[in-house]
């Protein structure tokens, strides 16, 4: 696309979508604060009582709004939120400063607040920087109650916002005013700014650092979420580009919505079932909706983040019980609690590296009695017979073996009980750390089936942190050691007679699928919206050429080479498709 390169900002594509608007340029009031002394700290006192209970008051009123938007799991974001307010400890020692120190009680807000945010920003992990965002949002609007000041967020309707970084409170309240797409200067793939985004299916760029200096007030802008690019006051020729892409988008959904009752197969009758993954509850409309072959990954620590802590064995059965019947008779897979690392821990834990830390299996196998409790809830459920158990994070044999023996001994315990489970359960486990990549061969004579988790198998392989701004165009899913490292999974996964898939983010790639096909992959989980373009890819191609294109991929010696020919493939033979619809 010969376009002006002056005008194009690049940043992280954090929610997908396109939309054309004019900029809204929003800047947080910044309240001063002084050090002063006080004379009356019964006084202070009391004013720290109102400014807390109007902040939890105008909490729980985004917090309804949240639940009409995104739903209660989505929403319980703000209940943490809430939670930080009624911290006892935060809380008394705020008060205990004011009546020793007698300073006013927004100078001891702000300097007990910024000790955590500090902290978290002092933290290698993008994850543990993004939430540092969140207390601030906490600290900013007690410090305003304080002062009895309002919040001044009025903003015109159909506009694109563009800010250094974004509350979820914010997201929320800008929702209402049907906000066509958010940029921000700073933020990843994990910030609640993206997650958010992704909820509302309002397209996002994020990470741009210099966003808020080259955009201003007014600005016809143009947001690119499937590629992270920002357009800013278009020529005629790209913005007759993006209107035609929209039009498109428009005409695709019609189009797609018409294949959703058809087969997931190729053109010459390969079968390439498509399943979904499941993240909240509140998602199983939409796959029942887009007619997924079954649930590939059910994501269950977002259970955990509902909750202060984690969910007793009979919340987690119903849980469990409800996905299984609503997708009966196709299979749901159930992978056990793959928290620690970027995912918040049960325990105030500090490791220098939470990301090669205690995490995922290795945190479970250290917690036999929370993990039993699980795999008691997933063998309860599973007395339809269309459950399976799935493991993250395994590493080594021993993992595997002791998963299985706890199996073995909830299995028994629930026999002497009278209660009614699968005895054969399906028993599969995550690839997605590089020695697990190597030793898939023995690892697959353990196990019914395996799926490869390349968000992570990607990052570990090319010492990526896939959050991270700075090094994200390290990130790359065709780099040839990930493509040669999936045809090794695959091509051993298969001589062990195990079932393959792949749930991670590049099943969900259109220019990766032919790829993952031609490399043997038997099926894709994907996020439910999806299904029905990864469906129309499949329909269009044909299984005996995908061989051919995978195995020329394999002699690639960088990733530009394997990507250009992808990207070749796709546009010269999927005739069917929009070729112009993501790439212009």
């Amino acid at each position: 696309m010969d376009t002006k390169q002056d005008n194009i900002l690049k940043g992280i594509a954090a929610a997908p979508g396109i939309a054309i608007a004019n900029a809204f340029i929003y800047e947080k009031e910044k309240e001063s604060i002084s050090d002063e002394s006080i004379t009356n700290v019964d006084e202070a006192l009391q004013n720290l009582d109102s400014a807390l209970a109007q902040s939890r008051k105008e909490l729980r009123k985004i917090f309804s709004l949240a639940v009409d938007k995104l739903g209660e799991k989505r929403a319980a974001i703000f209940d943490a939120q809430i939670m930080i307010l009624d911290d006892p400890i935060l809380i008394s020692t705020i008060q205990n400063r004011i009546k020793k120190e007698k300073k006013v009680p927004e100078f001891l807000v702000e300097d007990e607040i910024s000790k955590y945010t500090r902290l978290m920003n002092a933290s290698n992990e993008s994850y543990m920087k993004e939430r540092s965002h969140d207390i601030e949002d906490i600290k900013n609007r007690i410090i305003r109650n304080l002062k009895k000041k309002k919040l001044r967020s009025r903003i015109l309707n159909d506009v694109v916002v563009i800010t250094s970084n974004l509350s979820p409170s914010d997201t929320v309240l800008f929702a209402r005013a049907d906000v066509k797409g958010y940029v921000t200067d700073f933020g990843g793939l994990t910030s609640h700014a993206a997650i958010l985004s992704r909820s509302l299916n309002v397209p996002a760029v994020v990470g741009l650092h210099e966003a808020t200096n080259k955009i201003k007030d007014g600005d016809l802008i143009i947001i690119d979420g499937f590629f992270g690019q920002v357009i800013i006051n278009p020529d005629e020729k790209q913005l007759a580009t993006y209107k035609k892409k929209l039009e498109k988008l428009t005409e695709h959904d019609e189009e797609l919505n018409k294949i959703k009752d058809l087969p997931s197969q190729t053109i010459d009758g390969r079968e390439v079932k498509l399943l979904a993954n499941l993240d909240v509850s509140t998602e199983m409309d939409f796959i029942l909706h887009n007619r997924a072959q079954g649930i590939g990954l059910v994501r269950t620590e977002q259970l955990f983040e509902e909750h202060e802590e984690f969910p007793d064995e009979e919340k987690q059965y119903q849980i469990y019980k409800s996905i299984a019947e609503q997708i009966y008779p196709d299979v749901i897979i159930i992978r056990t609690f793959d928290i620690g690392g970027d995912k918040v821990l049960p325990v105030d834990l500090h490791e220098p590296n939470p990301m090669l830390g205690w995490r995922g299996i290795r945190l479970l196998l250290d917690s036999p009695d929370l993990f039993k409790v699980q795999i008691r809830a997933v063998l309860r459920a599973s007395s339809h017979k269309n459950v399976k158990i799935m493991f993250p994070m395994i590493s080594s044999i021993y993992e595997i073996t002791e998963s299985k023996r706890l199996i073995d001994e909830c299995k028994k315990e629930l026999s002497a009980e009278k209660v009614q489970f699968d005895k054969n359960i399906g028993i599969g486990i995550m690839i997605e750390i590089p020695s697990a990549a190597v030793m898939v061969k023995e690892f697959a004579q353990e196990v019914e089936f395996i799926s490869i988790g390349t968000n992570d198998l990607i990052q570990y392989l090319l010492a990526v942190d896939r959050g991270n701004d700075i090094v994200s165009k390290q990130y790359q899913e065709f780099h040839p050691a990930v493509v040669r490292t999936l045809k090794h999974i695959i091509s051993e996964g298969k001589k062990a007679d195990v079932s393959v898939s792949m749930c991670g983010e590049m099943a969900a790639d259109p220019f990766a699928v032919p790829l993952l096909i031609g490399l043997g992959l038997d099926s894709l989980s994907v996020s439910a919206s999806a299904i029905p373009l990864i469906k129309k890819i499949i329909r269009s191609l044909n299984y005996k050429e995908l061989q051919v294109l995978a195995d020329e991929c394999l002699l690639f010696k960088s990733e530009t080479e394997i990507s250009k020919h992808l990207h070749h493939f796709f546009n010269t033979k999927i005739q069917d498709l929009i070729k112009n619809l993501i790439r212009g």
